[in-house]
């Protein structure tokens, strides 16, 4: 397997929030040239690749969103100051100190309105934050109301581990591409979809799903861990192998795609975990709701400090996931 590390730097570095996937779609149109039979953008901008089967499968859709969370400017004062909401799950503990790249290349930090003694230590909320792009007054801030950035973080290489913004859910876009690259042959038509705007509410995997009306979906998306000092309850770890969700916040997988995934990594001696997710969902929520209902699963890259400038990943358990998702892929699929 070429290795994917180049990749996902190239992936979690670029800029993409959601509505605005522009620059993370063309570059990840670049990196399938030729991989598919067929690559096109729909209406809402999800871009949807088609690699056709030798016939007698499945029409099976993969689904990884291409956007990340970020914060929308809401105001500019006269002395150059930016105000912004959230897009996505954006909390306060997460941004100060931290900066952030607008569409334009302009680069923000975070600061914090004075507050008072008694207040110091206690996590503020969002509107009392703002952001300082180094304009000296409103007519030199070079974005405006309307301009959406996202954090600005580079990729660390520590071997195993990984850490940069972003993989939440540009790792998943990598195992797809990297999918789509190792998969010689298929019985199977599969759909590879990088979505729009799952951050905020899931909607390029509704749109995508109802026009290609799969018979099978599984989305690659990253999962919270409880491996680190006193974190909440949770049976996933760094290192341990991808994660099958049996549930989360959205959905109940499907019983026989969880058993699919969980069948093919055991038959090939792949480590897995099983993944109970409290909060969140994921693009399968989507698929499996769409028109009369798909069966749908996910495969989970655990991910330590999700929605937050430094996500962390292990490289074993994003490898192992394409290794899993090409081996079910290659074969025959009976669901039942």
């Amino acid at each position: 397997m070429k290795d994917m590390k180049e990749l996902i730097k190239k992936l979690v570095e670029a800029y993409g929030p959601s509505g605005r996937e522009e620059q993370i779609r063309e570059m990840i149109k670049g990196e399938i040239e030729g991989l598919a039979d067929e690559v096109r953008v729909d209406t809402l901008g999800n871009l949807i690749a088609l690699k056709c089967g030798s016939g007698g499968g499945l029409k099976v859709m993969l689904a990884a969103h291409m956007d990340e969370i970020g914060v929308i400017v809401t105001h500019v004062d006269e002395k150059g100051f930016l105000r912004f909401a959230p897009i996505g799950g954006v909390r306060p503990l997460a941004l100060l100190g931290g900066r952030v790249v607008f569409a334009n290349g302009t680069v923000g930090t975070f600061g914090l309105e004075k507050r008072e003694p008694e207040n110091e230590n206690k996590v503020p909320d969002l509107d009392k934050l703002y952001l300082d792009v180094g304009a000296k007054d409103k007519a030199s801030v070079p974005v405006g109301v309307g301009d959406v950035a996202c954090f600005q973080r580079p990729f660390a290489d520590q071997g195993d581990r990984l850490l940069a913004k972003g993989f939440d859910d540009r790792i998943g876009c990598a195992v797809l591409i990297q999918v789509m690259r190792d998969l010689e042959s298929s019985p199977h038509d599969v759909y590879f979809v990088f979505s729009v705007q799952e951050e905020v509410g899931l909607r390029g995997a509704i749109t995508s799903t109802y026009g290609i009306q799969p018979d099978l979906g599984i989305s690659v998306d990253v999962t919270g861990t409880g491996d680190t000092p006193e974190a909440r309850t949770m049976a996933v770890s760094l290192g341990e192998g991808p994660a099958v969700k049996v549930k989360d916040g959205g959905m109940l997988a499907h019983p026989a795609v969880k058993d699919l995934l969980i069948e093919t990594a055991e038959e090939l001696g792949i480590p897995y975990q099983l993944e109970v997710l409290e909060r969140g969902t994921t693009d399968a929520m989507a698929m499996q709701v769409s028109r009369e209902g798909v069966p749908a699963g996910c495969l989970s890259i655990p991910c330590r400090y999700v929605h937050t400038p430094s996500e962390m990943v292990d490289h074993n358990d994003v490898l192992n996931a394409v290794k899993l998702l090409v081996a079910l892929l290659s074969k025959p699929i009976e669901l039942s």
